[in-house]
């Protein structure tokens, strides 16, 4: 015998509705060359990430 499918609460489905409360994303000033970049990303200025440079600038490839 089936049994009847478990019907699912409220608060989860209030949960996955993400997409209706976007937001921009942030931005920050590089602490290196000064532009401004998405927070938690590359600066596409200088290639600065997090203390480090992530991509460095005129390396042989």
């Amino acid at each position: 015998m089936a049994h009847p499918k478990r019907r699912q609460g409220k608060t989860r489905t209030a949960k996955r509705r993400t997409h209706d409360n976007a937001t921009l994303p942030t931005l920050a000033l590089c602490p290196n060359c000064g532009a401004w970049y998405v927070y938690h990303t590359v600066c596409g200025e200088c290639g600065y990430y997090r203390g480090k440079l992530a991509i460095e600038k005129g390396a042989a490839v």
